[in-house]
């Protein structure tokens, strides 16, 4: 029996895409490479583009979007409505409709199932592509029997090409609107026990060593739209065994609709029992036989993907619904093979720690001093001894940066994790080994770099983090990164003013630690000092204010915690005119930095000038969601006569303006409850309070892989208690910032038990760290709850 516009899923391969579009490909791919695949076929995209152009639709479509301003939320909304029901009120061609009915009846023949139920699912030839994600952007109906509403939700399929998140995302991604056709996909409908959606690399982390494994009661919808928060279990690929696992509490499923055609939500206490809402979805077998699956589909696309499954409730059979790109990975790789199919041998070159993770292919450009920073150009790699802040403008144009030296908590390290690149430190012998223009690649996270490029890229990119791909994400993937609602306030660290559109969408509660060095390096370029000495103060207040005000406007009314120059010595005599004001110590680590600058005579008048760079924010672009943090505060003395400055510029401590210090010096936790009652919070400086309290050089690579810089120490932790108390005894507020929270689980959990009120983490945790803290809270409500039986 042959067809014109119906395709079997066994007669499509990965290469259908224009015909059967990305959905309809992947499920032909599939089944064709043995994976079970509940059975279909595909009504071809030509069907869509013959039914427009049959029913001379196009031209009405065309009038609909001419002209349209798709940043007009409401206008938008308007015309998609229009175009749908243009589309849903045509009729559709006899030759297709034919088809179409002739297909389902030998489908129903083939399945021995009369009126057999079936997913309705749109498959654009645009869609699951690795380079565009327009996945979750036209609609899939389940549980839907009988010809005459397979026709009817075919048709609507058809329609939702033109949805309002469908007009946007094209026009924003630069693809034609009638270059873009539909095919819709006709598949046997799994009456799924458990199901939810597998990741072949950690879409959290970007480990790509690891598996995740989302899984509730019921069908999958409830997990893709993020309506129940689903079990979660990370594997490591090696040996699929399980090291991460977190257990939620499933209140609600989706199941199939008795009375009517279609889904319906029940909760799981009214369908299962209640014993089912905090129960471990899956079994250990199940667990093993995804993980299974999983590296068997990533072998066969030779990419890391994003799968949806489901276990029929009947036959307990585990069957493969959708399987795609991983579109939201931050630096993704395909596996190097080569033209025998084998996998290439890797030469490892230099190892060290791993400080912002990621991968990234480029040529070495070996710098040993400042004076050479003006050689790097897009796409290098950095390699040196060390970093300083002088480099950051270099770092920005880098693809990745290696270091000889440093820990996690280094200049190269934090700087790299604000800009979004790959960052190794502590190699020892990076300069040594890597030669100048060497083709080589960074794999940030495991800390190994490689010789040549031995990772192919799904396309060209710079590197950095692709957060800001995603912004019209805010529409696509609330689908896969629906983040839970924490009590613990999950703040974000920035550094970068110009970088916050690329972060703006994530679920962060606000700013918590802005550090204001990169605006003094990148905007301003000279000391504070030197300003006053040339009468050219404005300069610093206006340039200070413009990068403030870009991230208060962009995330408002959310609060913004800006803290005020933290340089050391050697980092502000880089700075223009810096020499000439600053001293050469021994140990800047320790030295004259912080609020001791502040409120010295040398340096007061450099204060001045940030204070009214942030009084301008706030007064002039009534920004009120700016607030000010003190660095380095060593005694109440101290912090008294600052605030006092403070005052005098306009600054006055109250309800509309919060004053926040850093606790990073062991003396604010041995006088913590005297703190306490001169300022409205504490934010826990977590890399330098565990340096001075195990006195260890943070930016020691020898004593970091001995381990004594660890904020799990047993001492440090009792300095953090010791303060959490002290701050909630007066009522206010206290916060981390550093790495710590989101490298170390346990770590994140003692701070949520001991009652921390927010984390500040960087942005390519705060997904991970907001879903890690949710998991932590549930374990404690759930312990407290089963102490009251």
């Amino acid at each position: 029996m042959t067809y014109k516009y119906i395709k079997w899923f066994d007669e499509i391969s990965k290469e259908d895409i224009p015909i059967v579009g990305g959905k309809g490909a992947n499920l032909g791919e599939l089944t064709q490479k043995g994976v079970s695949v509940p059975p279909g076929f595909c009504i071809t995209a030509k069907a869509y583009s013959d039914f427009i152009s049959k029913e001379e639709l196009g031209d009405k479509i065309r009038r609909k979007i001419e002209g349209l301003d798709i940043e007009d939320s409401a206008k938008l909304q308007m015309r998609s409505l229009e175009i749908r029901d243009i589309i849903n009120n045509s009729p559709m061609p006899n030759e297709i409709k034919e088809e179409i009915e002739r297909a389902y009846k030998e489908f129903s023949i083939k399945t021995r199932i009369e009126n057999p139920f079936v997913a309705v699912r749109s498959s654009a030839t645009a869609e699951d592509l690795p380079e565009a994600s327009f996945a979750g952007q036209q609609d899939t109906y389940l549980h839907i029997s009988r010809i005459d509403e397979v026709l009817r939700y075919t048709r609507k399929c058809w329609a939702s090409l033109w949805t309002a998140r469908a007009i946007y995302y094209r026009e924003k991604q630069n693809f034609d609107h009638f270059q873009v056709s539909l095919s819709v996909v006709i598949q046997k409908m799994i009456n799924s026990e458990k199901s939810g959606v597998m990741f072949t690399a950690n879409p959290i982390t970007n480990d790509v060593n690891q598996l995740m494994i989302n899984a509730s009661w019921g069908l999958g919808e409830a997990v893709v739209s993020g309506t129940v928060s689903p079990d979660e279990y990370i594997l490591d690929k090696c040996n699929k065994k399980v090291v991460e696992k977190h257990i939620s509490e499933k209140v609600v499923m989706v199941v199939k609709n008795e009375e009517d055609i279609g889904t319906v939500e029940v909760r799981v206490s009214d369908f299962l029992g209640y014993d089912f809402i905090n129960k471990q979805c899956l079994t250990e077998e199940e667990i093993d036989e995804l993980a299974e699956y999983g590296i068997k589909i990533e072998n066969i696309y030779e990419n890391y993907e994003d799968i949806e499954w489901g276990f029929d409730k009947d036959t307990k059979k585990l069957y493969i619904l959708q399987a795609r790109p991983i579109t939201t990975l931050k630096n993704r790789v395909k596996k190097e093979v080569n033209s025998m199919g084998e996998k290439k041998e890797l030469n490892v070159l230099t190892k060290g720690l791993s400080a912002s993770p990621g991968i990234a292919c480029g040529n070495v450009k070996n710098i040993s001093n400042i004076s050479e920073i003006s050689r790097i150009e897009d796409g290098d790699v950095i390699v040196t001894v060390m970093t300083n802040p002088d480099m950051v403008p270099a770092m920005r144009r880098a693809r990745a940066v290696v270091t000889d030296e440093g820990g996690r908590t280094c200049h190269a390290a934090i700087v790299s994790r604000e800009l979004g690149i790959p960052c190794i430190v502590g190699t020892k012998t990076a300069t040594e080994t890597l030669k100048e223009g060497m083709s080589i690649t960074v794999d940030a996270t495991r800390g190994v770099v490689y010789e040549g490029k031995v990772f192919k890229k799904e396309k060209e990119d710079t590197g950095k983090s692709d957060i800001s791909s995603q912004n019209p994400a805010a529409l696509d993937n609330l689908v896969y990164q629906l983040s839970p609602i924490t009590a613990t306030k999950i703040y974000m660290n920035l550094g970068e003013p110009s970088i916050i559109n690329r972060y703006k969408e994530l679920p962060f509660d606000g700013i918590g630690l802005m550090r204001t060095e990169f605006i003094f390096t990148n905007m301003i370029g000279a000391h504070p000092m030197y300003l006053v000495k040339t009468n050219q103060g404005k300069v610093l207040i206006d340039k200070m204010s413009e990068g403030i005000t870009t991230v208060a406007q962009a995330i408002y009314p959310k609060p913004i915690v800006v803290r005020l120059s933290d340089f050391r010595t050697n980092e502000f005599r880089g700075l223009k005119g810096g020499d000439e004001v600053e001293p050469v110590e021994n140990n800047p680590m320790i030295g004259w930095r912080g609020v001791s600058r502040y409120i010295s005579p040398e340096y007061e008048e450099g204060f001045r000038l940030e204070c009214r760079a942030l009084k301008k924010v706030r007064e002039e672009y009534g920004l009120t969601n700016v607030w000010a943090m003190l660095p380095f505060v060593r005694t109440t003395w101290e912090l008294v006569k600052v605030k006092e400055i403070m005052a005098s510029e306009g600054l006055v401590q109250g309800n509309n303006f919060k004053l926040w210090i850093m606790a990073e010096v062991p003396s604010v936790v041995f006088e913590a409850e005297e703190f306490a009652q001169l300022v409205d919070g504490f934010s826990i400086g977590s890399n330098d309070l565990t340096q001075l309290i195990m006195g260890a050089d943070r930016d020691s690579g020898i004593l970091n892989n001995m381990g004594y810089f660890d904020e799990r120490n047993e001492a440090v932790k009792k300095a953090i208690s010791i303060l959490i108390k002290a701050t909630h005894k007066y009522g206010k507020t206290i916060s981390i910032c550093g790495q710590g929270p989101s490298q170390y689980p346990e770590f994140a959990e003692f701070l949520v038990q001991e009652g921390i009120d927010s984390m500040s983490v960087n942005p390519d945790t705060v997904n991970y760290t907001r879903r890690l803290v949710a998991s932590v809270e549930q374990r404690i409500i759930l312990k407290q709850a089963r102490k009251l039986k």
